[in-house]
């Protein structure tokens, strides 16, 4: 998958910002409909473990990951839709992602040494996989920012931020997968 140029990524963070409600709620519609898999890991699962630490960090994670999809899309075009993927691949995916985020879970009982050494290879693999390095650096100047807001945001800082990478990773993959199919 090709990386985004600064103006690609400029014009498709634009495109994100500038939806209006109606698009904004159609676009949501669809995805959920279309990935369901995908919708409920990134709307409901991932919000929840930031929430267990902050709320506020949560529901920018939502407005991020909606901006997310919005690039995606207008950079690559529409996603696939999960009845057209290989369901082993789905499959696939959601297990080795289930397996990494026990690392991220506040409350999922883990040697502190096991858990650092998960968190660090759900990182170094994200960063591997995944061309975007300006859309992520794009995503972690609004958390840190929005962070800075508030003190009782900043700690679940890391956990936002770890988060939007493997949603990046997620999309990609993604898009990867479905031009091999």
């Amino acid at each position: 998958m090709q990386t985004l140029t600064d103006q690609e990524l400029y014009q498709a963070l634009q495109y994100a910002k500038s939806i209006d409600e109606e698009t904004g709620r159609k676009i949501m519609t669809d995805f959920q409909t279309d990935q369901m898999m995908l919708s409920q890991i990134l709307f409901v699962i991932f919000p929840s473990i930031i929430a267990e630490q902050n709320q506020d960090m949560a529901h920018l994670f939502m407005d991020l990951c909606f901006d997310l999809l919005c690039v995606f899309q207008k950079a690559f075009g529409p996603l696939p839709a999960q009845n057209e993927l290989d369901i082993d691949w789905l499959e696939k995916q959601a297990m080795l992602l289930d397996t990494e985020l026990q690392a991220v879970k506040k409350n999922q009982d883990m040697d502190d040494k096991i858990r650092t050494s998960l968190q660090e290879r759900i990182i170094s693999r994200t960063h591997d996989e995944t061309p975007q390095s300006g859309l992520i650096a794009f995503m972690n100047e609004a958390v840190d920012e929005f962070a800075s807001e508030s003190p009782s945001r900043v700690p679940a800082t890391q956990i936002t931020q770890a988060l939007i990478l493997v949603a990046v990773r997620l999309f990609n993959t993604l898009y990867i997968h479905a031009r091999k199919s």
